[in-house]
């Protein structure tokens, strides 16, 4: 078993009980990892985007127990401090690859600055998913390409965007 399938399955027992949020996960993972191959990542980069991936959002279940919500804001506060753990645990990435994991956990919902290729993969690999799963995608041409063009910069994520949605 990889380092990143130990990470999904303790995210997935993490989520344990909310499938919603399993799924999302698991699909921002993949558009993560082929925004990545596509932009042609290094393979440390590309290991981080992609657990950051996983990890994106297990601030969700500590932000609605502390705060009753689960704005970004919360989750971005929650989230680095439980990413860090279970990292750790699983004793198998650097204090550097942790760090900057649970970095980008705590600006996955920061649009600029954007720090690095790996913070705009994982941005454009959640707004994919989140486009479908809210349907923005139903709403008009104009807003939607507008978004595309605020939030997509890799050549890969916006063919990805305007595949699916233009």
């Amino acid at each position: 078993m990889t380092n990143k399938e130990r990470v999904m399955l303790q995210m997935m027992e993490f989520d344990k009980g909310d499938p919603k949020r399993i799924q999302h996960f698991m699909k921002v993972y993949e558009f993560a990892h082929l925004i990545a191959e596509g932009e042609n990542l290094d393979e440390n980069t590309q290991d981080i985007v992609e657990v950051a991936a996983i990890l994106h959002d297990i601030g969700i279940h500590p932000s609605e127990e502390k705060y009753g919500d689960c704005s970004g804001r919360h989750q971005e506060e929650e989230g680095p401090a439980y990413a860090s753990t279970l990292l750790n645990e699983l004793n198998c990435y650097t204090s550097e690859f942790i760090d900057r994991v649970c970095f980008l956990i705590g600006h996955h919902h920061t649009y600029a600055p954007i720090d690095g290729i790996d913070h705009q993969i994982l941005i454009e690999a959640d707004f994919l998913v989140n486009a479908y799963e809210d349907e923005l995608y139903l709403s008009q041409n104009q807003t939607i390409e507008n978004l595309r063009n605020r939030v997509f910069k890799t050549k890969t994520g916006t063919w990805l965007f305007d595949t699916m949605f233009l």
